[in-house]
C-alpha cells in the first residue's frame, strides 16, 4: 500500500446525490492496488484457437438486465465482466480490474477509484467516467423491469461522481465498514452509455421506453476479452477475442489468461449427445462431475487411448441456497406443519448414497455454507424420517391415506406437490426422493422444465417445489431471498414468497450494521429464522470440478484455485489454453492407430 496526499479540485456531475457540485479528494488518502499478491495464471501460457463448447437451451435474452436475464447465460455477459476490483482467488484480497487503486473516504461511505487509463469497450471506444454514472442511471429505470435492480442502485448506492476524468468516487446510502463497503460498491460495472442512447425516452431518464424489448437479442459491447461477434438464434453462438492488444492485459493478474481466440457454443439440448459429440472431438472439454459420469461413462475408447484426459480438482468456493425450495403461496405449503413434514420426507442423503454414490455431500444449511461467522453452524439438517413426517402432515390435516397411499385431507385434498427440476440428468435424483417420499403419504409428480425456461418458471413463481441451487458471494445476502419487498413477485429471487415483519427487521439491521461481529451474529439470527420456517431444505454440495477434456488443453502446473468453479471455463478464472501442435499430433496419431499413456489429474491442493 502507499500514502498519497492530494488536494485536487475539480468541477464534477454528481448521479444519485447532491447535483452538480465542486468536488475535491481528501487530503489523507491511503491509495490501495495490492499489486503483490501470487499470479495464479502460467508464463507457458500461449494465445490462439478456438474453444467449442455447449449449451443445453439458447438464451432467452442478451440483455444484461430485465426479465429473463438472470438464467445462465448471465455469466457469458454480465458476471465475467470486469468490476472495478475483484477477490483475488487465492487470498481472497482485493486485486485491480478496472480500477488501478482505490481508497477509503472517513465518512465510511466513499471509495475513490482511479480507472485504468487503457480501459476501453470492445468496439474501441474508451470506457468512461460517464459510462459508471450512466450504469447508476441505467439500473434505476423503470424502462429496465428489474425491481431488484432498481431497490438495490437506490437504497444501497447514493452516488457516483466524477473527480476527473480517470477517477471517480462511489458512495453507499449507509455508512459501512470497509469490507461491507467494498462487497457493496465493488461491482457497479460500467454500462456503454454511447451504446445505449435511447430513440424514444419520454421518462427523461436517459433510458428507452422500450429498453426490454429493443435490446432483448442485442448485445452490448464487452468490457471485457470476449464479445459475441455472430449468433445463429436456436443453435450456436459465437465470442471472439478482442486480440493480444486487449487493454486488460496490462494488468498483471490478467496476463496470461483468456487464451483462446474465439468460443463457440453449441446449442445442445441433450447432454448424452452433447457427451458424444465430446467424445468425438466435437467440444473441447466436458463436465464430469456427474457420478455417473465420472465412474462409468469416461472409460471410452478416447480416454483409454490417452486422447482424453481426466481433471479432479478441489476448491473453496462459499456454498449457495439451496435444495428444494418451498413456495409458500402455494395451496398448503403456507402450513408450517406441511412443510415440516415435507422436510423429513425428503431423503436427500439416501439419494446422494444411493443415486450420488456418496461423492456429494450433504448441505447442513439451506442457506448454504462457507461463509465463516456468517453461518449459523448450530443449524442441522432435517433427517429423512417417514414416521416423524407424518406426525405433522397429520396435525396439519392429512390424517386419512389414500387406497394408494398418498395421505388425503378431510376436503379430499390429496398430499402432493410437483417438483420442479431443470435438466434431464436430475430426474433419477429427483425419481429416488419421489419413492421415499412415498413413505409418508407424499406424492412428489415431477416436473422437469428444460434448460433456461425452468428458472424462469421458477422466477414467475409457478413452482410448489423447486430442485436447484444458488450461487453466493463472500459475504451472504438475505434481502433478494427474504424480504417482503420481493415476495410474490415474479423476476425476484424470493422463490419461497415467505416473509414476515420481524424478518423484515433483521434483514435491514443486517444491511446497515458497521460492526461486523454484530453483523455475523445478525446473519446467524437470520439463518435460525429461515431454518425454522423450514422454507428450504438443505440439498447438497460439491466442492470440486470434475471435467473430461481433450489433450491439447493445458493447464498451469498448479491448475486450481480456492475459487474455480471450472477448470475450463473460457471467461471464469481461465488461466487453460489450446496447444495448437498436440493438437495436430493428436489428430494425426488417431488416425494412424497410435495411443498415448491415459492420464486422470487430481488437484487436491484445497481440499478440506
Amino acid at each position: 500500500m502507499k500514502k498519497i496526499k492530494l488536494s485536487i479540485l475539480a468541477m464534477v456531475s454528481m448521479l444519485g446525490g447532491e447535483g452538480a457540485n465542486a468536488a475535491q479528494l481528501p487530503n489523507d488518502l491511503e491509495w490501495i492496488s495490492n499489486a503483490d499478491e501470487p499470479i495464479f495464471a502460467s508464463e507457458n501460457a500461449q494465445f490462439g484457437g478456438t474453444f467449442r463448447t455447449y449449451l443445453q437451451s439458447f438464451p432467452q435474452t442478451f440483455r444484461i438486465v430485465g426479465p429473463d436475464s438472470n438464467g445462465s447465460f448471465r455469466q457469458w455477459l454480465l458476471d465475467s465482466r470486469p468490476n472495478l476490483v475483484r477477490r483475488h482467488p487465492i487470498t481472497y484480497k482485493w486485486i485491480p480490474e478496472l480500477a488501478d487503486e482505490w481508497a477509503y473516504g472517513n465518512d465510511n461511505k466513499s471509495i475513490y477509484f482511479r480507472l485504468n487509463p487503457k480501459a476501453q469497450w470492445s468496439d474501441g471506444k474508451p470506457i468512461t467516467v460517464d459510462d459508471f454514472k450512466y450504469a447508476l442511471q441505467l439500473m434505476r429505470s423503470k424502462d429496465i423491469i428489474a425491481p431488484w435492480y432498481n431497490n438495490y442502485y437506490t437504497e444501497q448506492v447514493d452516488s457516483v461522481t466524477e473527480i476527473d476524468k480517470h477517477t471517480i468516487v462511489i458512495k453507499s446510502v449507509q455508512p459501512k465498514n470497509r469490507e461491507d463497503l467494498m462487497t457493496t460498491l465493488y461491482d457497479i460495472q460500467p454500462r456503454p452509455a454511447h451504446f445505449y442512447k435511447p430513440k424514444v425516452d419520454k421518462n427523461n431518464d436517459g433510458v428507452d421506453d422500450n429498453f426490454v424489448r429493443l435490446y432483448n437479442f442485442k448485445a452490448e459491447p464487452s468490457s471485457g476479452p470476449y464479445y459475441v461477434e455472430k449468433v445463429k438464434k436456436g443453435k450456436s453462438i459465437r465470442f471472439k477475442h478482442v486480440g493480444k492488444d486487449w487493454w486488460g492485459y496490462s494488468n498483471k493478474y490478467y496476463k496470461n489468461r483468456y487464451n483462446v481466440e474465439k468460443i463457440n457454443i453449441k446449442i445442445i439440448r441433450d447432454q448424452d449427445i452433447a457427451r458424444k459429440h465430446f467424445e468425438k472431438g466435437d467440444l473441447d472439454a466436458f463436465g464430469l462431475v456427474m457420478p455417473s459420469l465420472w465412474h462409468d461413462k469416461s472409460n471410452s475408447k478416447p480416454y483409454q487411448n490417452g486422447y482424453i484426459n481426466k481433471f479432479w480438482g478441489f476448491n473453496q468456493l462459499p456454498q449457495g441456497s439451496g435444495g428444494v425450495w418451498m413456495n409458500t403461496a402455494k395451496p398448503h405449503l403456507n402450513d408450517l406443519n406441511v412443510r415440516k413434514g415435507v422436510a423429513h420426507a425428503i431423503d436427500f442423503d439416501g439419494m446422494i448414497e444411493k443415486v450420488l454414490r456418496g461423492d456429494y455431500m450433504r448441505k447442513p444449511n439451506g442457506l448454504g455454507v462457507g461463509h465463516g461467522e456468517y453461518t449459523n453452524n448450530e443449524i442441522k439438517a432435517d433427517q429423512f424420517d417417514p414416521p416423524l413426517a407424518a406426525e405433522y402432515f397429520s396435525q396439519a390435516g392429512f390424517e386419512q391415506i389414500g387406497t394408494d397411499g398418498i395421505r388425503v385431507n378431510s376436503k379430499g385434498s390429496r398430499l402432493s406437490f410437483a417438483i420442479t427440476y431443470s435438466a434431464t440428468a436430475h430426474t433419477p435424483r429427483v425419481a429416488y426422493l419421489k419413492e421415499q417420499a412415498k413413505e409418508a403419504g407424499l406424492e412428489l409428480t415431477l416436473n422437469l422444465v428444460d434448460g433456461s425456461s425452468a428458472f424462469k418458471y421458477v422466477l414467475e413463481k409457478k413452482h410448489e417445489l423447486s430442485f436447484h441451487n444458488m450461487g453466493t458471494s463472500y459475504i451472504p445476502q438475505y434481502w433478494e431471498y427474504f424480504h417482503s419487498d420481493n415476495a410474490n413477485k415474479a423476476q425476484t429471487n424470493n422463490f419461497t414468497n415467505f416473509s414476515s415483519p420481524a424478518l423484515d427487521q433483521l434483514i435491514m439491521s443486517y444491511r446497515i450494521e458497521f460492526d461486523v461481529e454484530k453483523k455475523r451474529a445478525i446473519s446467524r439470527e437470520i439463518q435460525q429464522v429461515v431454518a425454522d420456517a423450514n422454507v428450504i431444505i438443505p440439498g447438497y454440495m460439491v466442492p470440486y470440478v470434475r471435467e473430461g477434456y481433450w489433450r491439447w488443453l493445458k493447464v498451469p502446473s498448479q491448475p486450481m484455485t480456492k475459487l474455480t468453479e471450472a477448470m475450463f471455463d473460457p471467461i471464469g478464472i481461465s488461466t487453460f489454453w489450446i496447444d495448437e501442435n498436440v493438437k495436430k499430433e493428436t489428430k494425426a496419431a488417431m488416425k494412424k492407430g497410435k495411443v498415448f499413456d491415459a492420464i486422470t489429474i487430481i488437484d487436491d491442493t484445497y481440499k478440506l
